[in-house]
């Protein structure tokens, strides 16, 4: 979240804090992703930790869900203990019922900590088309086959798609297209590595597959009134695809994806806060071991983790987690 990253071999010790222990048995219930994904992976990683340090009838669950509005609603409506959710500063909007979150605000929300995650939405057209800008979009209409989330009005991507593209002046079927949407991010993918879109918007931009068929796109950028209006109207924040991140590709705007946030209430224990918070950052060896046998560019989690970045979260913390962060040398 825009701190940098200390660059520790990953056989450093750990950053010590008191360890927590609760000599209460706990009944605690999480929400992760589809089910065998980052967020269902991290969901596991925290409850194993924690049932390790909680009284011994402790019993912890973990939800399905998305790992997206339904999350934060899952939490601000008492539904579960923790979410996780991503991206990270898309939750911002619901602490006073902005946005997506109109009508039902969260005050309550609080944050556990942040897991680095470089995503970026990214708009793409295939090069036959010609096209490299949204003012070259608008000016000839191409009849698109785009690749993209649902558009359910809950699912991240598919919200922020359809946001940038209305703005932007793209009107996929009025020009004659279709919109090929789907739940899962590998089905987008396949669609244009088969062929059977020209057009993608997506975010998942560390996936190799993405490499791949970044040869055959032209990426766009998206426009300053579009980027600042969705930042004034949803708190979306705006950042660059580094030049070269894409082989011969130069610098460009879009919308930033990045981060996963561990989200709870102001209600949740103090002790269960602080003992999460010490999780992520004490144990966070056991988390990143999952991902060493990719490069840290390809990763969907971004590692080494720093203790202190992820005590920088766009919501509160909430108190049990700022003890922990607070204590951190250099804090």
């Amino acid at each position: 979240m825009g701190q940098e990253v200390i660059m520790c071999p990953f056989n450093a010790s750990p950053i010590r804090s008191a360890e927590p222990k609760i000599d209460r048995s706990l009944t605690l219930h999480l929400r992760g992703d589809w089910g065998s994904a980052n967020l269902h992976r991290i969901c596991g990683w925290i409850t194993q930790e924690l049932a390790g340090r909680s009284g011994p009838h402790t019993r912890i669950a973990t939800w399905n869900g998305r790992g997206f509005v339904d999350a934060v609603r899952a939490v601000g409506r008492g539904e579960v203990h923790v979410a996780l959710t991503t991206p990270a500063a898309f939750t911002v909007a619901a602490l006073e019922g902005s946005g997506v979150y109109a009508g039902e605000s969260y005050p309550d929300l609080r944050a556990l900590g942040v897991i680095p995650r470089r995503a970026r939405l990214v708009v793409a057209v295939h090069r036959d088309l010609g096209i490299t800008t949204f003012a070259e979009l608008r000016e000839r209409k191409p009849v698109l086959r785009l690749a993209t989330a649902v558009q359910d009005g809950a699912h991240h991507v598919g919200l922020a798609a359809h946001e940038v593209l209305t703005r932007s002046g793209v009107d996929i079927t009025g020009w004659g297209g279709e919109l090929l949407e789907d739940e899962y991010p590998s089905k987008s993918l396949d669609h244009v590595r088969e062929g059977r879109a020209n057009a993608i918007v997506h975010e998942t931009i560390m996936q190799p597959d993405w490499l791949d068929i970044s040869r055959h796109l032209n990426l766009l950028e998206i426009e300053e009134d579009v980027l600042g209006g969705l930042f004034d109207d949803f708190a979306w924040p705006a950042t660059v695809v580094e030049g070269e991140y894409f082989p011969g590709r130069a610098a460009f705007r879009t919308l930033d994806f990045s981060d996963v946030l561990v989200l709870a209430r102001a209600d949740l224990p103090d002790d269960v806060g602080y003992a999460i918070a010490w999780v992520l950052g004490e144990t966070r060896h056991t988390l990143e071991s999952q991902y060493l046998h990719l490069a840290p560019e390809c990763s969907p989690l971004t590692f080494p983790l720093d203790p202190r970045a992820l005590g920088a979260t766009p919501l509160p913390l909430h108190r049990g987690a700022a003890r922990y962060y607070s204590a951190l040398p250099g804090s």
